[in-house]
């Protein structure tokens, strides 16, 4: 359905992820473009690489791993316009099962934290905008619960809602970017 929205999707993840850091304060530990330490190390050893700094990681391992551990994990080829991207960047930023049981709570199907026919076809029968304002909503409240929220929690705000709250065409929110992408899906 959405396959064409892939490379966009990537580049907005890519521009909120940024490049190499290693704040103290955050579980996952060092991370370049979004990708920590242990998914390299992990994604290295299965090709038969030799590991090494995730300072290192080059564009083309970036997007391998973008591509198979997170759009292809959320099935992002199959999702509406807009979902898509919703899940996808959450699952970059909070893991694959999380963001997949958050979109199946919002569809109200069994959250498993698996994208299955069920969950694919009660995703193509939402409303892909109202869809996506709950993924969010769903996604900043579990933020929100989070011990780190106080260090990194602006910055999770900005990424996910934007810089102002509710959609704004103009803003660049996964909120708001998302349900441009669904919004060019209907036309």
């Amino acid at each position: 359905m959405s396959f064409q929205n892939y490379r966009q999707c990537l580049e907005w993840v890519l521009a909120y992820e940024g490049g190499y850091i290693n704040h103290p304060k955050d579980p996952g530990g060092a991370t370049n473009r979004g990708v920590t330490q242990r998914v390299y190390t992990a994604y290295r050893k299965r090709l038969g690489l030799r590991t090494q700094s995730v300072r290192h990681i080059t564009a083309d391992e970036v997007a391998s791993i973008y591509r198979s551990q997170y759009w292809d994990a959320v099935r992002g080829d199959g999702l509406p316009a807009g979902v898509e991207f919703a899940v996808f960047d959450f699952a970059v930023n909070s893991g694959v099962r999380r963001a997949v049981k958050a979109l199946q709570r919002a569809l109200g199907v069994r959250a498993d934290g698996t994208i299955g026919n069920i969950t694919l076809a009660a995703a193509r029968a939402a409303d892909p905008e109202a869809l996506v304002s709950a993924v969010c909503k769903r996604r900043m409240s579990f933020l929100h619960r989070l011990s780190t929220f106080a260090t990194f929690g602006r910055g999770w705000t900005h990424r996910v809602e934007g810089y102002r709250a509710r959609f704004q065409p103009n803003d660049t929110g996964v909120l708001d970017r998302a349900i441009l992408l669904a919004r060019a899906a209907s036309r």
